[in-house]
């Protein structure tokens, strides 16, 4: 109430939800979304970010005072490791309660963003055709098996994962994983959810001013999102995505010529046998978000060609999730591990508790050359004009991964 006697209402808190989807970045083979597609990504994009700030954090508490205890009794000491406190948590109905709507978001985000893309998809594969057809920059291989590692699993609830297609020249699942996935991190990845490529950047700037390769190589590129800003970064370098999925490289190879990046080759591969590139014939190989999907056997061949290909001061540089250490308290480290349980990644566990400085030099990597660092994703202004842009995790606005790597003597 004021002087005058009238009741002033309280000023409305700052908004600090997601940003509206209409804000993601377009190119020329984005799928069309119409009202009713926009706002059930919307939706899903709410709903994730009420799950990870708003509902997670309670999790914690129900550990601490319910589940956590309960175990102990049960046990006669404490958790001794991320399994018992994970089986400690699904006796728990607040886990329950938080795991199941977490898993909802991931099937409903896929449906509605498969929906949207079968609904065009004979359309989605003109666009690419014409884009990319007959184009040097685009080399398939049929004939190249699929890794069992892929095959078997629809990744992150990803019908078909990145290789199904529904007829020759489908790019449908592409469309899907590009145009939803701003829903999924809520724009923490950029307009063109690009962070981890704009991050790799933004590294190489502050740690390598000098640093200018002259031919860079991408493993499990997917659509090139994370490739394109290195091309960009570097206009005078031969660029290389590889993958093994044909229908994910026929959409990144036409996204890239509608976004005018005209240095980026796409090539159908399997990155354990890159033996079409001569050895020591790249100055930066990159992977990102990549060893999760990996199995094991894959990643240790995946590890021995990039020390045969990286040049002569060149850098290997693997952009990941932080690895458990005896350091990360078990209940963080349970639920990390909800991915390879509940999201379809089944290699996430295992990988995360493996000695990958162990693996580097298994492969031919001296420790002394290996490199660590994080990698920020730059804030990206035309999302979150007002967000802070420094070296921190901002959950909701951008996204950091551990960098793990090697530089080659010169």
């Amino acid at each position: 109430m004021d002087g005058s006697g009238e009741v002033k209402a309280a000023p409305s808190p700052a908004y600090d939800g997601p940003p509206d989807y209409r804000v993601v970045g377009r190119h020329g083979v984005f799928p069309e979304t119409g009202h009713d597609e926009i706002e059930r990504l919307n939706l899903l994009a709410h709903m994730n970010r009420h799950l990870s700030t708003r509902v997670m954090p309670h999790v914690k508490t129900a550990w601490e005072v319910r589940a956590g205890p309960k175990a102990e009794q049960a046990l006669g000491r404490p958790a001794r490791d991320r399994h018992e406190v994970q089986r400690a948590l699904l006796q728990d109905p607040y886990f329950q309660a938080w795991s199941a709507l977490r898993r909802l978001t991931m099937e409903q985000r896929q449906q509605a963003g498969r929906w949207t893309t079968l609904r065009q998809a004979e359309r989605l594969a003109a666009t690419a055709q014409a884009l990319s057809a007959g184009d040097a920059r685009l080399q398939l291989d049929p004939a190249l098996p699929i890794p069992r590692y892929v095959s078997a699993v629809d990744h992150h609830c990803m019908p078909g994962s990145y290789h199904g297609e529904a007829f020759p020249g489908d790019v449908s699942g592409a469309a899907n994983y590009d145009h939803a996935i701003f829903a999924t991190t809520g724009g923490a990845l950029g307009r063109y959810s690009d962070g981890g490529g704009q991050g790799m950047v933004r590294w190489l700037r502050r740690n390598l001013p000098e640093f200018q390769p002259r031919r860079i190589l991408e493993i499990g590129a997917t659509l090139g999102q994370n490739l394109l800003p290195l091309a960009q970064a570097f206009p005078q370098a031969e660029v290389v995505g590889v993958d093994v999925s044909a229908p994910v490289l026929r959409y990144g190879a036409a996204r890239a010529r509608s976004l005018g990046v005209d240095n980026v080759r796409f090539v159908q591969a399997d990155g354990s046998d890159l033996s079409m590139f001569a050895a020591a014939s790249f100055d930066l190989i990159q992977t990102t978000m990549f060893l999760h999907e990996l199995s094991l056997l894959s990643m240790k061949a995946i590890f021995a060609e990039t020390r045969r290909l990286l040049a002569p001061g060149g850098l290997v540089a693997h952009l990941e999730q932080p690895q458990y250490s005896p350091t990360m308290p078990l209940f963080e480290q349970a639920m990390r591990d909800w991915d390879a349980f509940y999201n379809n990644e089944p290699f996430w566990s295992a990988l995360h508790e493996l000695d990958l400085d162990a693996l580097m030099a298994e492969a031919g990597f001296p420790r002394e050359a290996l490199v660590h660092g994080t990698v920020t994703a730059a804030v990206d202004r035309s999302v979150f004009p007002d967000a802070a842009d420094d070296d921190g995790e901002d959950f909701g606005r951008k996204a950091a991964w551990r960098l793990l790597g090697a530089r080659a003597p010169s």
